[in-house]
């Protein structure tokens, strides 16, 4: 019966106020600043490389994992039963997530040592294609055409920017760098999109609080671990300045802050969505890259920054259905910390397990980013 009304208040509403609405702008405001700060690490990084030959990359991601330590894991550790509960019961699937996160961000900005900014940007975006993929089979969602139809779309704005990298005849570094680069940011990107899709689970079923607080604790040592493995002669070796600070820190806190707003962004949307979000962040780079690094103005970015949010709003065509929360996941005192205490529901029937919460086809619709 409730269903029912809601229907047809929904129906109610014009065609365009469903679209067009508080949640659709939020959801697209945010993204874009998430675009903004994807960008912002990717000037840092090319700055260090290009103005200072420097390259670091675990270095550069430890800042943004010690300071989602020193917040988050702080406020797990305020709650000592939840904290032991959560590193007993989760703690080993944090520490594979952490890892999974931790290369994918030393392979992107290792990349930048043999390609260059825009390239690695576009083939970031293979990304989306690895979240479509896993949220698929993991998370069991079920895309309808106009989904597909969106994600072309976005696509359709990513080769224009390939055509105006082609016809700009921008250096690209030899044919053996630049494949070496190619195929690091593509592992990067399937590892981002593991990492996406285990945060949009954790998020949706425990806390925003647990899933940086754990990314925070473990990636800080993992990072800590490699950096000194692999990276101690070069930071021996570098001549500091002001500025190489400054591009550090620079990175770091782009890199912190993007991570703070992405669980924010998941639970509004999906990870497809805040994928497809972040291809705009390609164009922002190329904006930057006129002022920094002397690329040649395209009409075309333009074509691909309109296809880009055309493909977002064409996605959104169909809603993100609300429902009650999975089975199984706790209710952490934390939560309300975020205002996120949802009501938890009880199945006994037998599931597969992701973070200790049951999946089972009807016991978590909520993860599914469009409507069957």
């Amino acid at each position: 019966m409730a269903d029912e009304q809601d229907d047809r208040a929904e129906e109610s509403v014009p065609f365009y106020g469903r679209i067009f609405n508080r949640k659709f702008f939020s959801i697209l405001a945010l993204g874009q600043l998430l675009s903004w700060l994807l960008c912002g690490t990717g000037v840092f990084s090319q700055l260090l490389v290009t103005n200072h030959g420097i390259e670091i990359p675990t270095t550069q991601s430890f800042l943004n994992y010690l300071l989602l330590g020193i917040v988050y894991t702080t406020a797990l550790a305020c709650h000592p039963s939840d904290f032991k509960t959560t590193l007993t019961e989760r703690g080993w699937k944090y520490f594979w997530l952490a890892l999974f996160d931790v290369e994918a961000n030393y392979l992107v900005v290792k990349a930048y040592q043999y390609t260059n900014l825009t390239s690695i940007q576009v083939l970031d975006c293979f990304s989306t294609a690895s979240v479509l993929v896993l949220s698929w089979i993991f998370l069991k969602v079920r895309y309808q055409c106009i989904h597909y139809s969106g994600v072309l779309i976005c696509l359709a704005g990513i080769a224009c920017l390939v055509v105006a990298d082609y016809y700009g005849s921008r250096y690209y570094g030899s044919g053996a760098n630049q494949a070496i680069g190619d195929v690091l940011v593509l592992c990067g990107a399937i590892m981002y999109g593991v990492s996406n899709v285990a945060q949009e689970f954790v998020v949706k079923n425990f806390s925003r609080v647990e899933f940086l607080g754990m990314i925070g604790l473990f990636g800080s040592i993992i990072s800590a671990v490699q950096m000194i493995i692999l990276e101690r002669h070069q930071l021996s070796a570098i001549e500091w300045d002001y500025k190489i600070a400054l591009y550090l820190i620079g990175f770091g806190l782009c890199l912190f802050l993007l991570y703070n707003l992405m669980p924010v962004a998941m639970k509004l949307s999906s990870a497809t969505v805040v994928n497809l979000s972040l291809l705009t962040a390609d164009f922002y780079s190329l904006l930057c890259g006129l002022f920094l690094f002397h690329y040649k103005f395209s009409a075309l970015y333009l074509g691909s920054l309109a296809f880009i949010i055309l493909g977002v709003i064409v996605y959104n065509l169909k809603p993100t259905p609300s429902h009650p929360s999975s089975s199984g996941a706790q209710s952490l005192s934390y939560r309300q910390l975020e205002e996120d205490s949802a009501q938890q529901t009880e199945d006994s029937s037998s599931s597969s397990s992701l973070f200790g919460c049951d999946i089972t086809p009807g016991c978590c619709q909520e993860l599914r980013t469009v409507p069957l």
